[in-house]
């Protein structure tokens, strides 16, 4: 619901509630803020060639391409290809196993706005996993001289599991480190040695 606007034409702040109203009217009698309006108007009139010269090149995506574990063995897995930072917002984003587009069993977002001229999509393939199987995903966009190919590998989840476990096991050998240095020194405080002839 818009309740305060200023307008840059009559160079004033109108209100469109009876408090919008009050402190459009405290705005418009505040001469020091009204030039700083002015400034800033001025300033954004500047940076007007600017961000337009901005909006015509296109961005590239990134590509974040990833899985959920499904449930269980029987139930489909989930893939995700969520696409970030493009600039204008036409995308095209599909699937392909082993070399062949896939229809079925995918669903996907708009584009979103991240707020700030560029956009965001993410598409979704349900699809229960087979041995020796090639999928990939495709997106074509004007920043790009082609389509870009995204290949899930399946491996390298194990390999962020195996080093997340590594890491656990680091972890848990410096707890046990410390707490045995700390029960070393304790029990070894009070006690001097003394040479023996």
């Amino acid at each position: 619901m818009l309740l305060l606007q200023y307008n840059s034409t009559l160079g004033n702040f109108t209100g469109y509630t009876k408090t919008a109203i009050d402190i459009a009217d405290r705005f418009n009698k505040r001469p020091t803020f009204m030039s700083k309006m002015k400034r800033k108007e001025e300033k954004c009139k500047n940076l007007i060639p600017f961000t337009l010269d901005l909006l015509s090149k296109p961005v590239e995506p990134s590509v974040k391409l990833r899985s959920v574990d499904a449930a269980g063995s029987k139930h489909p897995g989930l893939l995700i290809c969520s696409v970030y930072g493009f600039y204008p917002k036409q995308i095209r984003v599909t699937w392909q196993k082993n070399g062949n587009n896939v229809t079925s069993d995918v669903t996907s977002t708009e584009e979103l706005s991240n707020g700030n001229w560029l956009y965001q999509i993410h598409s979704y393939l349900e699809f229960t996993p087979g041995p020796g199987e090639k999928i990939t995903c495709m997106v074509e966009h004007a920043s790009l001289t082609g389509p870009k190919l995204y290949e899930w590998d399946p491996a390298n989840k194990s390999q962020r599991n195996k080093i997340a476990l590594g890491t656990a096991g680091l972890l848990l050998g410096l707890v046990f480190l410390v707490t045995g240095l700390i029960y070393y020194k304790k029990n070894n405080a009070g006690r001097v040695l003394v040479p023996t002839s």
